[in-house]
């Protein structure tokens, strides 16, 4: 019997040993692992919306007629039905 108990003594000890150095080195690679994410996220790039694009100036009133002229010298020459040019002009004169 007592080399039974010396057996079962010996084991308990080499797996507290055990559970006890796997425990620490567990803890260390954590508290490693911790320190490093600290510096990446103070350093981390804090992205800044980009400016919007002013939108586009209404075309003066010069630039309407003159579009509507040429939609008009297009509608006469045969290139525009009486459709497309009003969707065009609705279109010029809405912009």
């Amino acid at each position: 019997m007592p080399g039974l108990i010396r057996g079962v003594a010996r084991t308990a000890a080499i797996a507290g040993t055990a559970t006890a150095v796997s425990n620490r080195v567990s803890r260390r690679q954590a508290n490693k692992w911790s320190q490093q994410e600290q510096p990446q996220q103070e350093q981390a790039p804090q992205y800044e919306q980009a400016p919007q694009a002013p939108a586009p100036a209404a075309p003066s009133t010069d630039d309407k007629l003159a579009q509507l002229k040429e939609l008009g010298q297009l509608k006469d020459s045969g290139v525009l039905t009486d459709a497309e040019f009003e969707a065009q002009k609705a279109k010029i004169l809405a912009g």
